[in-house]
């Protein structure tokens, strides 16, 4: 299916512009027009996609973003206004839980990002924390959290730490996850994790600590 967003609320850049692959391009979408499409795309394709199913939406090079000042084109990511860029996000329209994710060839990211790396962040988290309300101990300061938070986002606390890439021999690409946290790692010690782990890859040797202020 497709969706049309108008040219005041999208824009396309070159990914060479901002250091990433030469003769790419990346385009940037604002969410607040993004996601109603969703919603009316997923009444679209009921019954067969239902409360009982995990829609996912597939982007390719293609990010969200957030106008952080009344009149701003958020898609202008050099205003600093413009809250930029949403690789991905889980969320719920009602009962029915979905999800959308960039597959990134761009590498205009800092921190990587590549492939399925936010779309291993979003499936992760929507599998712990379907409609984003399962309550933790209030944690943050890590990851892509400057302040505190207080629900089971496993991937947040560890955005940009990369699990060990996955080789497919059948069709020859290696495959980029991101590393997710464990249970213990937001509840506290002991973890009741594989190997006494608080993450994944065992990054978080310790669970979050003090309750967040």
């Amino acid at each position: 299916m497709i969706i049309d967003i108008p040219a005041g609320n999208g824009i396309a850049y070159p990914s060479a512009a901002f250091g990433g692959c030469p003769g790419g391009a990346i385009g940037i979408v604002d969410i607040a027009v993004y996601e109603p499409d969703l919603f009316t795309i997923l009444g679209q394709l009921a019954p067969g996609v239902n409360p009982t199913t995990f829609p996912f939406f597939l982007e390719h090079n293609v990010v969200e973003c957030e106008s952080g000042a009344p009149g701003i084109n958020c898609g202008d990511i050099l205003n600093p206004n413009a809250l930029c860029c949403i690789l991905g996000f889980h969320d719920s329209n009602g009962p029915q839980t979905f999800g959308t994710g960039d597959f990134d060839t761009s590498e205009i990211f800092v921190n990587p990002t590549p492939d399925v790396n936010s779309i291993s962040h979003e499936v992760g988290e929507w599998m712990n924390d379907p409609f984003g309300n399962n309550p933790t101990p209030a944690w943050g300061h890590i990851g892509q959290v400057p302040g505190c938070q207080n629900n089971l986002e496993v991937g947040d606390p560890l955005s940009g730490t990369l699990a060990p890439p996955i080789f497919n021999p059948a069709n020859k690409f290696t495959y980029h996850m991101q590393e997710l946290a464990f249970f213990s790692w937001f509840y506290g010690a002991p973890s009741v994790g594989v190997n006494g782990w608080f993450s994944n890859n065992d990054t978080f040797t310790h669970d979050a600590g003090p309750v967040c202020h």
